[in-house]
């Protein structure tokens, strides 16, 4: 059984900064691109960024320039540096992991920045 944790989530202020982490456990082959996706309230899930196994990165516009994605292959896990944190960018955050036959989510973190 696969199990995707995230953690590192919680209440900064506007301008503050957070580093979100994901660990992949279980019975896992061939992970591919490994990422973070979000959902505000009242909002559709939307992808923030993205790791390939070699490193390739995506970034959301609204992200690029102030979030940091990176990945420990060794350790299946994923990290997403977050800087400059504003209210716009309070939202649950699911991590995902993609092998060829599934993608797989985790339950997701709350990040909340208060103004």
């Amino acid at each position: 059984q696969v199990q995707v944790a995230e953690s590192g989530g919680g209440l900064v202020q506007a301008g503050g900064s957070l580093r979100l982490s994901c660990a992949v456990s279980g019975s896992i082959y061939n992970l591919n691109d490994m990422g973070w996706s979000r959902q505000a309230p009242g909002k559709q899930r939307e992808l923030v960024a993205t790791i390939s196994r070699g490193g390739s990165t995506y970034y959301a516009v609204s992200v690029k320039g102030r979030f940091t994605i990176s990945r420990d292959n060794a350790k299946n896990s994923v990290y997403l540096q977050m800087n400059d944190l504003n209210p716009e960018d309070t939202a649950v955050y699911y991590c995902h992991a993609q092998t060829p036959v599934y993608k797989y989510w985790g339950q997701g973190t709350q990040v909340t920045v208060s103004s």
